[in-house]
């Protein structure tokens, strides 16, 4: 089930309710207003809630948004859900009357937040407080409250918590109207709240409460603390509707089996913990196909974007493949699942969702992009490792893809997005030339036809491409982002130019042609290193010199991650070692910030001495594209190319070893653990292989 509330490929280009399973297309509706604390004012077309500032426990379905002073209050999206509803939306801790006084809320891990507050206890003469509360919250809703005593005398006091609930959806939610608390009713050793449909939720204690009052929703307890004693109560939440903890998925959390765990160690110690939490989030983020329990893919980002899977899911797998290749594979195959059959002109295409496209050009639809993703990602996890068997059968999804691109190209070259009328989008050619090139050497290898009609065509959108995108100017030019039939062109320089490096991987450690020449690439990759671009803390999607730039727009100046990663790796690969470092130093002083969970974007603001990047209020915190963007733009450090149907792997590590001496270990190359160590002048060495591996430069 989808907790998404947006489609999950994007930013929406209406209102921010956007398509839920099961429901049509809009915002949904709620029933009226909470009770409890004073509800937040219904949220605008194209609006979401601020989550910026909360910390999010994900280990999907389940999720816990919690701000940092520890209590659910019901205020906004703060909340315990499973599969995009909302199971409890208050848990207010109250000690002798009164509510700790916060002091300090931070992840523990990807699934568990904790939170510290203290209260100075009744007869207390000075100003020291006397007890401590530490709360220990996990994404599926059980919690550990501990009261410590510091207090040299014996203490009771009454401890209280009052709880609420909803069952609101996400999308209500997201839209300000969740609708009323549920009445409660006592419960075994808890509350239980019951909602249309039958649907329910129960919260346990232990120990039981010694008072339990459904009219409030209270559950008490009298404790008693010795002198340095403690006394604790633990929270357990159960979905009525399926049976069991909200965390506890039919078939189990997927997990390392899907991802490995990579650990990086160096003079820097920030992308070790960069690489660490950036896994953490990835395997946070793991949901599985209902209808085919077995797969598992990314959402999206949390809490706005866990629906089906995407476009989004794919890079992002794609991104993830130095950490295996069984995530590509689950996403290939439940994205292979939607594609178009029949004999019809969208034969073979992944649908996807519009989604906008920044200020200047019309909404693009992520079917273009998805469809033009799956022959790439699969020929690239072939070269990581991808088993015999799952290659035979993903084949035949990827050869339709393929035949759906040469026919969509047709005579012109280009691929129109989002319709034949254009316009002609520089980042989709750049995915359609990407996809035609490793599409060829793909089917080449698999011995099946059409591999050298798709290097032509490629070979004629190469050269269309530099005669009709390229704009001369007195600064050396640059390229166009769209391009229109009737030769209209849209100047606009962004983080979207990225695109036009990442060529892909073939065989023998070789990068596939780019559509831009040598002197071009050169002049792009002087362009993504500018102050206009580059803000300090990662790569701008609109220059900030451009019409329209908004620090804060998605696709109109924000940092997007990944979008600085694909520049980073792209840079790096091309030999472009200043630019790449750069950004790479920006991103990871950003992480740095934000505590190395990486939001999908951020203001594009320019870093100034002292300043800290300044996020987005209705980001995702995690998401699959910054996650997997991070550990893609941290592994270009080694430039690991692996071609394991060849039996080989080579490391191209940037010479400057902008960051010190680094280790990367846990990676997987053909099927096996891979090592390798960049030293301070910039050598690789690899220290660990698959038996057979031959080592290359």
């Amino acid at each position: 089930m989808a907790l998404s509330p947006v489609p999950a490929s994007g930013r929406p280009t209406g209102p921010p309710i956007g398509h839920v399973p099961g429901r049509p297309a809009g915002r949904p509706t709620g029933s009226g207003v909470g009770t409890g604390a004073a509800p937040p004012r219904a949220a605008r077309p194209a609006e979401l809630p601020s989550v910026h500032d909360a910390l999010l426990c994900v280990a999907l379905p389940a999720l816990a948004v919690c701000a940092e002073h520890g209590q659910l209050t019901g205020e906004g999206p703060e909340g315990v859900y499973a599969a995009g509803r909302r199971l409890l939306s208050r848990c207010v801790l109250r000690v002798a009357g009164r509510e700790p006084v916060a002091l300090q809320g931070r992840m523990a891990a990807a699934d568990r937040a904790w939170f510290l507050g203290v209260l100075r206890v009744p007869g207390d003469m000075g100003p020291d407080p006397g007890l401590s509360v530490e709360r220990t919250r996990s994404a599926d809703g059980s919690e550990r409250i501990t009261l410590r005593s510091a207090v040299a005398r014996p203490l009771r006091l009454p401890v209280e918590i009052a709880l609420g609930s909803d069952l609101a959806d996400l999308g209500a939610v997201a839209s300000g109207r969740p609708g009323p608390e549920l009445t409660a009713s006592v419960h075994g050793t808890g509350l239980r709240w019951t909602g249309d449909g039958g649907r329910s939720v129960t919260v346990t204690a232990d120990p039981p409460p010694m008072d339990a009052l459904a009219a409030a929703a209270v559950l008490r307890w009298e404790a008693e603390l010795a002198p340095g004693g403690t006394f604790s109560v633990r929270l357990r939440v159960r979905d009525g509707s399926s049976g069991r903890p909200t965390g506890s998925p039919g078939g189990g959390r997927p997990g390392g089996h899907v991802l490995a765990e990579a650990l990086a160690e160096g003079d820097d110690p920030r992308p070790g913990e960069l690489l660490r939490a950036s896994v953490e989030d990835l395997r946070a983020l793991l949901q599985r196909d209902p209808a085919h329990p077995a797969d598992v893919h990314l959402a999206a980002g949390v809490p706005w974007r866990c629906g089906p899977v995407t476009a989004e899911a794919l890079w992002a797998a794609r991104m993830a493949l130095p950490l295996g290749t069984r995530l590509a594979v689950t996403t290939l195959r439940a994205l292979g699942r939607t594609q178009l059959s029949g004999d019809g002109t969208e034969s073979g295409r992944i649908p996807g969702p519009f989604r906008d496209a920044g200020p200047h050009l019309p909404p693009r639809c992520t079917g273009i992009e998805a469809t033009l993703a799956y022959p790439v990602v699969l020929a690239e996890a072939r070269r990581w490792g991808l088993p015999a068997a799952d290659l035979e059968e993903l084949l035949p999804v990827a050869e339709r893809c393929l035949d759906w691109l040469r026919r969509t190209a047709g005579a012109s070259g280009f691929v129109p997005d989002p319709g034949p009328a254009g316009p002609w989008r520089a980042e989709t050619q750049a995915h359609a030339h990407r996809a035609a090139l490793l599409g060829a050497d793909l089917l080449d290898a698999c011995g099946r036809p059409g591999g050298d009609a798709l290097r032509e065509a490629a070979g004629k959108l190469r050269e269309r491409f530099r005669r009709e995108f390229w704009l001369d100017d007195r600064a050396g030019g640059r390229p166009a982002v769209a391009r229109g039939p009737d030769g209209r062109t849209w100047p606009q320089l962004g983080g979207w130019a990225a695109h036009l490096l990442d060529t892909g991987l073939l065989g023998g450690g070789r990068l596939a042609h780019g559509l831009l020449d040598r002197t071009e690439t050169e002049q792009v990759a002087r362009l993504l290193g500018t102050p206009a671009l580059d803000s300090g803390w990662g790569l701008r999607s609109l220059g900030a010199k451009e019409p329209g730039h908004n620090p804060f727009g998605h696709r109109a100046g924000a940092v997007r991650v990944h979008e600085t990663a694909v520049a980073v790796a792209g840079l790096a690969a091309l030999g472009h070692e200043k630019e790449a470092a750069s950004l790479l130093r920006g991103l990871l002083d950003a992480a740095e910030a934000f505590t190395y969970r990486l939001p999908e974007m951020y203001a594009g603001e320019q870093r100034t001495a002292g300043g800290r990047p300044v996020p987005h209020p209705a980001a995702c915190r995690p998401a699959a594209v910054a996650a997997a963007g991070a550990v893609h733009a941290l592994l270009a450090l080694a430039g690991i190319r692996p071609d394991a149907p060849g039996r080989s792997v080579s490391t191209h590590p940037l010479r400057s070893a902008p960051l010190g001496a680094i280790r990367f270990s846990g990676i997987v190359v053909a099927g096996e653990p891979f090592a390798v160590r960049v030293g301070r002048l910039g050598l690789g060495m690899v220290e660990e292989a698959a038996e057979g591996l031959q080592l290359g430069v």
